[in-house]
């Protein structure tokens, strides 16, 4: 009997989140849930848990290279996705290495945790808007790196366009400006310049929403990889991130993680 078929496959190139609710660990574990086999490249290691960053630690660019290279030459990939790059060395060593890659690539220009701890150097924005963001398929910014990013900052729903302009000015693809910090539902703007899709979902009084943005960049490349177009790969994105968040628990002391695993065991933790 021959092997079963490889399910498409997606590299996420980030940092590692050593309490499991971000960052790669958060990558593999949506990646599992959607049905693709999730791959990493390790940019950074973090002492991490519910209360915040303790530490980090970046990894050469020698190693990440190595990462890259081992995993993309052999086994393949239908799309990557990024995440924390550190420092301006790393974000260049990655663009340099996606911009031959040939697949869909989703960009988190992750610049702060949930907990307000920098996780990208102030002089790596540079880097970020004129070589990785050129290279992305998807750029997935929240309202408070839309604004390090572009100085664009967003306070009502009717900002978000100016917003993304602002983010496609700077050469992705497709950007989906995250209005989740808004007030009332949570909106978000994905547009390429000439089609606009607004994403609402509901907002749950829940403060467990570690890692909202690593799963979300991952639902999308996860999606692309089975080959969604982009719109359909942000909605299908956003309903799994939106139960994720209904679903997510405590854990420690702090803020707990969204729950990955939501849809996988019906009645798990309520879902939605």
């Amino acid at each position: 009997m021959s092997a079963p078929a490889a399910p498409p496959r997606v590299l996420t190139v980030a940092g590692s989140d050593s309490g499991g609710g971000a960052g790669v660990q958060a990558d593999l574990k949506t990646m599992l849930a959607l049905g693709v086999h999730g791959m990493s490249v390790i940019t950074a290691v973090t002492a991490q848990n519910s209360l915040g960053v303790q530490g980090a630690w970046e990894l050469p660019v020698e190693a990440v290279r190595a990462q890259y290279r081992s995993v993309v030459d052999d086994v393949g990939v239908q799309a990557v996705k990024t995440g924390m790059l550190a420092s301006a060395e790393l974000v260049e060593a990655v663009a340099e290495l996606l911009a031959g890659v040939g697949v869909p690539v989703v960009v988190d220009p992750v610049g702060v945790s949930k907990h307000g701890d920098p996780l990208l150097a102030a002089s790596a924005l540079d880097s970020v808007r004129t070589k990785l963001l050129p290279v992305a398929t998807v750029a997935t910014p929240n309202l408070d790196e839309t604004a390090q990013l572009t100085g664009v900052r967003v306070e009502s729903e009717d900002q978000l366009r100016d917003a993304a302009t602002a983010v496609l000015s700077h050469g992705p693809r497709w950007v989906l400006i995250k209005g989740g910090h808004l007030p009332g539902d949570a909106v978000d703007l994905l547009t390429d310049g000439v089609e606009e899709h607004w994403l609402r979902a509901p907002r749950y009084d829940n403060r467990h929403t570690h890692g909202t943005g690593c799963t979300l960049a991952s639902a999308i490349a996860a999606q692309l990889a089975k080959g969604h177009s982009v719109p359909e790969a942000v909605a299908a994105a956003k309903r799994y991130v939106t139960g994720a968040i209904a679903a997510g628990f405590a854990l420690g002391a702090g803020i707990g993680p969204v729950d990955h695993g939501w849809d996988l065991a019906p009645g798990r933790r309520g879902g939605v």
